[in-house]
């Protein structure tokens, strides 16, 4: 591996016959569709083709208030939904971020060499304390520092890739930095990653404002469309989501809300979007809807009977019991190495 490496270790990433990821979900809120097709359904799609770490980032949750068992519960319901949407615990490694401890041992040494005026550059941290509308007192410094966390999550597995949506890019440019840096200083211990962005259905927006990005923290009523919801639920939610006073289906940057409802349709439905605009071609807006609606409903539903079985049984521990086992291992060779580089006595 690196100079400052201990005799005989060696790469995490040089062993890989595939190039590995990691990325995260916080189990905060609700559950809703952006989050399966912004982010988990690439997963699924993707996991034969790298070597693939994902959990459920608990610590990045409680940057705000949780209510604790409502957090708990959250968490169960998001793992449960890891694997009933398809990741197979076989090609992907699915665990809990707080069941293992390097993670915030490792956001710990990091914060020793991550400079403040970094993370003061974070756009993120400033929209959010802003919608949180508190003053400095009230705003806990886990929600300033929590990119460094996220690098350490990074880091421990050594992934190339970061798939994220493309708000999540800076704070993947951060861990591009804080890896160089670490680096540089003491020698190769991380691989430094590259953010992956998907280019269609990356960013699912509301269903009401669709200039926003689809929010389970959102309190506008239809805003999104809760992975637990039932039919009535969703179909309500679809018809009557914002459109325009246009009447051709297809797809238009400058019209943001039947642009949004037609990508949802592409990446549930895998068509073309030249496809989809052909199906619907001298429809209205009414025959379109409905039909997300079905597609929607339809796509969702063996996902929530595998979803309901999991959390009625002790598969779901078992399953996360087994990754997290795997992922520490990994986890702690990788915090070895670092705390070896850093000069700390093993």
């Amino acid at each position: 591996m690196a100079t400052a490496t201990a005799p005989g270790a060696t790469s995490g990433e040089s062993q890989q016959a595939r190039p590995r990821v990691l990325s995260g979900v916080k189990p905060s809120g609700n559950l809703h569709l952006g989050n399966y097709l912004g982010a988990i359904k690439r997963w699924v799609d993707g996991q034969d083709r790298y070597d693939n770490f994902f959990c459920i980032v608990d610590l990045h949750a409680i940057t705000v208030y949780q209510q604790p068992a409502a957090l708990r519960q959250n968490t169960r319901e998001l793992a449960a939904f890891y694997f009933a949407a398809g990741l197979d615990p076989q090609k992907s490694t699915v665990f809990v971020q707080s069941h293992i401890p390097a993670h915030a041992e490792l956001g710990w040494l990091l914060n020793c060499v991550t400079p403040m005026g970094w993370l003061e550059r974070m756009t993120q941290f400033k929209d959010k304390s802003q919608r949180l509308g508190v003053d400095d007192e009230r705003i806990s410094t886990g929600l300033f520092d929590y990119p460094v966390l996220m690098a350490a999550d990074i880091f421990l597995y050594q992934a190339r890739y970061v798939p994220v949506g493309d708000d999540q890019r800076q704070h993947v440019e951060l861990a591009r930095d804080i890896a160089e840096r670490f680096n540089r200083i003491y020698g190769e211990t991380f691989v430094v990653p590259e953010a992956m962005i998907g280019e269609t259905g990356a960013r699912i927006m509301g269903l009401q404002d669709p200039t926003a990005k689809m929010s389970k923290s959102e309190d506008v009523p239809g805003q999104a469309i809760g992975i637990y919801d039932d039919p009535d639920t969703i179909r309500r939610s679809v018809m009557r989501a914002t459109t325009d006073s246009l009447r051709e289906i297809r797809f238009d940057p400058a019209r943001p809300g039947i642009s949004n409802l037609l990508t949802i349709y592409q990446v549930l439905s895998g068509e073309a979007p030249e496809a989809i605009e052909a199906r619907f071609e001298g429809k209205g807006y009414g025959d379109f809807k409905r039909a997300l609606a079905d597609l929607t409903i339809e796509s969702l539903a063996p996902i929530q009977k595998r979803c309901r079985e999991l959390l009625d049984s002790g598969e779901l521990d078992d399953l996360l019991k087994a990754g997290a086992a795997r992922a520490g291992a990994v986890a702690g060779e990788t915090l070895r190495h670092a705390k070896y580089a850093l000069g700390l006595l093993s």
